[in-house]
């Protein structure tokens, strides 16, 4: 069944599973999900110009376009494995709470200096993201770079099987989606997944040596690491945080006690907490033998559009945008790093961390408790986790996004910088336009 359902899609290799982005000649797969069945949308999809349907449930086969699976995410998910079976490329899989985005672009940037590479677009990495992302790789591509996230454990276990990546990165294991693995050790096996499958196929990990619990993960796999001491194969250092942006320097390891550092490099990346992402980019390249000066060139040019440790200048203020997520983990770094910065009018409008379950009170406290003892007293907090533990504090808090967009346009900011941190689902996009 799957090997027919390949022989169709190297004739017709798009595919589309939402009909608001239907390409002419692609092949439509019917997913369900918990409020829509795909299935009601596959004569639509044909009418729009696709050369095939595949659907689940018989009574929508109007014809024999329309392909009839037992199970259209099952068969997205083996149509995706099988042509990764056929690929004799590279494929480098990433995970990890914090950074796995921000460093899966900056690889990206940095092998694409040398290579056609295909990379996870935006955030499509989950069950149906990776099945999409391997789908895409075509014959020009030289090497691939995987992003797989999840929210409970054996879902990276799930997404390997899948992908079958020959190299490994977790960019660190911390406070993320605590409700769905059931707390730290339970991120701890969930992201180790990917570590125990490069293991079984006797591929290789890049290994972020400064973090203890990853090396110890690691074990004996083979690795190449990354970090600031003299014992592993890239080390760096970073330079002082002084400015929005952080700079860094990084070095092959030739010996122990000769190391000649690369030129600073100075990136558009806010954050000391971006650093290792940035080290292991440069791990990653130098390991696949792109030149020094252009993984410098590459992680010199990359600039953040995805809301991010991204820097936006308004006509009032200047705006660090980090609200594509929060979690405990990701949201100290970023006000840790936002005290140590040596700029006047500091403020931070912080948003709910969502999906921590029974850590979520003592882990909203300990954020602002964190916020008094930096003293960051101007300070916005948005959402009702919030709420409970600004009862604590002084802090201005506000149920939703919007009763914070109204405050500020009774209440004007100018002249500061300003950090905004919180999980999407606290939307706190809103608030730019008003400051």
């Amino acid at each position: 069944m799957i090997e027919k359902l390949y022989s169709l899609f190297l004739k017709h290799p798009i595919v589309c599973t939402d009909t608001r982005d239907i390409k002419p000649g692609s092949i439509f797969f019917a997913l369900k999900g918990g409020n829509f069945n795909g299935n009601h949308f596959a004569e639509k999809a044909m009418e729009m110009g696709c050369a095939y349907a595949v659907i689940d449930e018989k009574e929508f086969q109007k014809n024999e376009n329309y392909f009839l699976v037992d199970d259209v995410l099952k068969s997205l998910q083996q149509l995706s494995n099988y042509h990764r079976k056929q690929l004799n490329i590279p494929v480098i899989g990433i995970t990890g709470s914090n950074g796995k985005t921000t460093s899966k672009e900056l690889i990206n940037a940095v092998l694409s200096k040398k290579y056609k590479v295909l990379a996870t677009v935006g955030n499509l990495n989950n069950h149906i993201g990776v099945p999409l992302t391997l789908l895409s790789i075509t014959k020009e591509h030289e090497m691939a770079i995987v992003e797989m996230g999840a929210n409970h454990q054996g879902e990276i276990a799930e997404l390997c099987t899948i992908a079958e990546p020959d190299f490994g990165i977790i960019t660190n294991i911390g406070k993320a989606h605590l409700e769905g693995f059931g707390g730290i050790e339970g991120v701890k096996k969930g992201k180790s997944e990917l570590y125990k499958y490069i293991q079984s196929k006797e591929g290789k990990l890049f290994v972020h040596g400064d973090d203890e619990v990853l090396l110890e993960l690691a074990g004996s796999i083979e690795k190449v690491t990354y970090g600031t001491k003299k014992l592993y194969d890239i080390v760096g250092s970073v330079a002082t945080n002084t400015t929005e942006f952080i700079s860094f320097q990084w070095a092959t390891r030739y010996n122990a006690v000769n190391i000649k550092k690369s030129e600073l490099v100075p990136t558009q990346l806010v954050g000391i907490y971006n650093y290792y992402n940035l080290l292991c980019a440069a791990c990653v390249g130098n390991y696949f033998k792109v030149e020094d000066e252009l993984i410098n060139q590459a992680l010199k040019e990359y600039s953040p559009s995805n809301n991010r440790s991204q820097l936006h200048k308004t006509k009032n203020n200047t705006l660090i945008l980090d609200y594509y997520n929060a979690n405990p983990s990701s949201m100290s770094l970023a006000i840790e790093n936002f005290a140590s910065l040596n700029q006047p009018n500091k403020m931070v409008i912080l948003g709910d961390m969502l999906e921590l379950g029974s850590e979520s009170e003592k882990e909203h406290d300990a954020i602002v408790n964190l916020l008094q003892q930096k003293n960051i007293s101007n300070a916005l907090l948005v959402g009702p986790l919030f709420i409970a533990a600004g009862k604590k504090t002084n802090s201005k808090t506000f149920a939703t996004s919007d009763e914070a967009v109204e405050f500020l346009k009774q209440n004007k900011i100018a002249d500061s910088i300003i950090l905004i941190k919180g999980s999407r689902g606290i939307k706190l996009e809103k608030v730019v336009d008003v400051l």
